[in-house]
């Protein structure tokens, strides 16, 4: 009988015995500093050391998530803990970057490589790729049906398939969501994400002035809708289907969960696993309970049953972790402390882990509750019914007169101290680390030289060569040239056939049915011209669309078209033994050098920096990238290879398979913030992006030193009217007739 390795979550020592004593078949922790939950307090080297020698006396497995994005200047701290990682000796290390992929298949050949759901898995193409770079082990995105598992599966040979079967849901594909980046710097790919999903949105008119604000009816504000908060995703009537699908691995999510959580939903999947075919019902209805006991979110079973689940998401509920306790609307001041009341829907105690949502900013904060007065007496717990009284963190702020706190509990005290039974071997297993530290010192320091060349850092320009650099550029750019390549993407037969006030180098096609099937209209007016054009194919294409989109390739090619941008990286299999050229969008996520190294190995002729950069780490790379190609090839290439930067547009934040009915298209929202966005239906898939797009077009001199080689500017997602493109061409021209637009991070900080 087919039997599943039942993985589970462990973001802290607690966590990992109640796993381990739940039943949990194996564990995944996080590798510190360049993992994807990188909002928890990172477990250290020495801790990992111990759990990767326990679970070995105990027959058990350990898988390191360093399934981050990495940029540059973070090169050297992956190298020296890789090397440790190494004679550590996990069951499998989890990656999404392609530069730790490069490393790895180098420096560090007896790891073994598991591709992360970051990496958009999505078809069985995308499996084999990854396996051909040597991923024993591939995450399926969470998006897939039961049906489409199971084609992969059939398709993928040895390669085995890990599902995520509980825990929360992003409503973006994963490895394609940028919103809480755009909103601020922290990136969802680095572990940051903030979680703008979480957060209600409101419909919107035009105000007079045409400015967008909340819609408002009979006076009152209308409520919004967590319109992307995605339920919890629960699997336990889909396992017979996972397992005609011959998947391997059930993992469960949740590194920033409690004790309480992870005991009780190891033990709820393992009453089903465990349990013999006649008593199947019975075994699922005793996991539903002990699942009710986790405190989590509202549940589903996510896309497993269907493409678009109805009960994917609750428009009208937040969304929130836990046990609901009540909700305030005041904040107290007594003596030095901020203090709430309200009146309990459930028992409350010392000790129990709390979480505060703040309507409707979105704002979220937690801690442990160690101080509790009932009827103005401090009392160790507290019952439902009762008005209770306790004082707040110091970062929770005033409410809003207009708003109000809703109230979680999502932990028990007790059942969070009692998790922790069998102390770790902690100092044997820091003294062998440091041991490992110095074993490996020269040759780590020699792997980081020759990756890294951290001398590289000296040669950034000072301050006042950056300042000169900055008069230059701004005298050459009131010239109206633009100093750079530069590439229209654009999603309309218009853009290539009609009199553009502007003169791109290239025009970047998206791979769209109605675009496509005009590509030989597109040919016969642009004549010799033909050579201008690149076809861009979106990041996902699903396993019934495989077939179609390797045909319509295939004309494409046959047609005189040469040049391709993927979306996603297995996407090469499409052009084997084919004569073409091509590039990677940003969705293939690039953000250092050593990725760039591996593109090239596999066979670009360019790829585009991730869109989320900002200018330092734009700076690093770039640099890291010249200076490894004169250390490692003498200067030389042996064909052109060109970095480019999508430099203005409306990307898309969210990436979405879902099309629920609560989705007004085309209508703009607001955040709690009030930020406008619009979500748009487009080639099968919801796609939400901001109201205005990005732009770095006063930056094109600055980019082209760093190194840039070639620039995009989108205009797929937005109006292409006679009025926008007049505003393009000026502001081509840097003639600051229009005002300011976000920079995306590059003017920030991206964390």
């Amino acid at each position: 009988m087919h039997k599943f390795e039942l993985v589970a979550p462990a973001g802290n020592t607690e966590n990992f015995f109640a796993a381990m004593e739940a039943g949990a078949d194996a564990v995944y922790v996080g590798a510190p500093g360049f993992n994807a939950r990188n909002m928890a307090r990172a477990l250290q080297l020495e801790e990992i050391g111990a759990m990767i020698e326990y679970c070995r006396t105990e027959k058990k497995k350990i898988y390191i998530a360093a399934n981050s994005l990495v940029l540059e200047k973070e090169l050297s701290h992956v190298i020296k803990n890789l090397s440790i990682l190494q004679k550590l000796a996990p069951d499998g290390l989890i990656v999404q970057d392609l530069g730790i992929i490069n490393l790895v298949r180098q420096y560090f050949p007896d790891l073994k490589l598991h591709a992360s759901t970051l990496m958009t898995a999505h078809n069985s193409d995308s499996v084999k790729f990854l396996a051909s770079l040597g991923c024993e082990l591939v995450v399926l995105a969470r998006e897939l049906t039961l049906k489409e598992i199971a084609a992969i599966s059939s398709r993928c040979g040895k390669t085995r398939l890990e599902i995520f079967v509980h825990g929360a849901m992003c409503f973006s594909y994963s490895g394609l969501c940028l919103f809480s980046s755009y909103l601020g710097g922290k990136s969802g790919l680095r572990g940051k994400c903030v979680q703008p999903c979480r957060r209600a949105y409101s419909p919107v008119v035009k105000s007079r002035k045409g400015e967008a604000r909340s819609k408002q009816r009979g006076g009152k504000k209308q409520r919004g809708g967590y319109i992307f908060s995605m339920n919890d995703l629960c699997a336990f009537e889909a396992l017979p289907g996972l397992r005609d699908a011959g998947v391997s691995s059930l993992k469960i999510e949740g590194r920033l969960r409690s004790a309480h959580y992870v005991k009780h939903i190891v033990r709820a999947y393992r009453t089903v696993l465990d349990c013999a075919p006649e008593d199947q019902t019975e075994a699922v209805v005793q996991a539903k309970l002990l699942a009710d006991e986790a405190m989590s979110r509202k549940v589903s079973s996510g896309y497993f049953f269907s493409p678009q689940p109805a009960e994917a998401i609750t428009p009208y509920h937040s969304g929130n972790m836990g046990t609901h306790l009540g909700r305030f609307s005041v904040i107290k001041t007594v003596g030095d402390e901020h203090v709430c009341r309200f009146t309990l829907k459930a028992d409350l105690a010392n000790g129990d882990r709390i979480r505060l949502h703040s309507e409707p900013s979105g704002e979220r904060v937690a801690f442990r509750l160690k101080k509790l007065f009932v009827a103005g007496e401090e009392q160790d717990h507290a019952h439902a019914g009762e008005r209770v009284t306790f004082p707040l963190p110091s970062q929770q702020g005033n409410v809003s007169p207009k708003g109000h706190i809703e109230v979680y509990k999502v932990d028990s005290g007790i059942t969070a101290k009692s998790a922790l039974k069998s102390p770790l071997a902690i100092s044997a297993s820091r003294q062998k680390i440091e041991n490992l530290n110095k074993k490996l010192k020269g040759q780590v320091d020699s792997i980081c030289l020759k990756v890294c060349r951290e001398s590289v850092v000296e040669k950034f320009p000072g301050q006042e060569e950056k300042k000169v650099k900055k008069q230059q550029y701004f005298r050459k750019h009131v010239s109206n040239d633009i100093p750079i390549e530069w590439w229209l993407k654009t999603n309309s037969i218009k853009s290539v056939q009609g009199q553009l006030p502007f003169s791109p180098q290239r025009f970047l096609l998206s791979f769209e049915k109605q675009l496509i099937s005009q590509a030989g209209q597109i040919k016969r007016y642009l004549g010799r011209g033909v050579r201008k054009v690149i076809w861009a194919l979106p990041p996902l294409i699903m396993e019934n669309d495989l077939l179609r989109c390797r045909n319509q390739i295939q004309q494409l090619i046959r047609s005189g078209y040469r040049d391709f941008q993927i979306g996603h990286i297995s996407q090469v299999g499409f052009f084997r033994n084919e004569k073409v050229r091509l590039f990677a969008d940003y969705t293939v996520n690039m953000l250092n050098s050593r990725a760039f190294d591996l593109a090239e190995e596999i066979g670009f002729d360019g790829a585009q920096l991730g869109i989320e950069m900002d200018k330092e780490s734009l700076s690093d790379t770039l640099l890291g990238y010249r200076e490894m190609v004169k250390s490692v090839r003498g200067g030389e290439q042996n064909k052109k290879f060109g970095i480019g930067l999508t430099v203005y547009g409306a990307p898309a934040l969210y990436t979405s398979r879902l099309s629920s009915s609560h989705f007004q298209f085309e209508k703009p929202i607001l955040s709690p913030r009030q930020e406008p966005f619009v979500v748009r239906k487009k080639e099968g898939f919801s796609q939400t992006f901001p109201q205005k797009p990005f732009s770095l077009l006063p930056w094109l001199f600055e980019l082209k030193d760093m190194g840039v080689d070639y620039v995009v500017v989108d205009i797929s997602s937005g109006p292409t009217g006679k009025r926008e493109l007049l505003e393009l061409k000026e502001r081509l021209a840097n003639s600051g007739r229009y005002g300011k637009l976000s920079t995306f991070n590059y003017l920030g900080k991206l964390s």
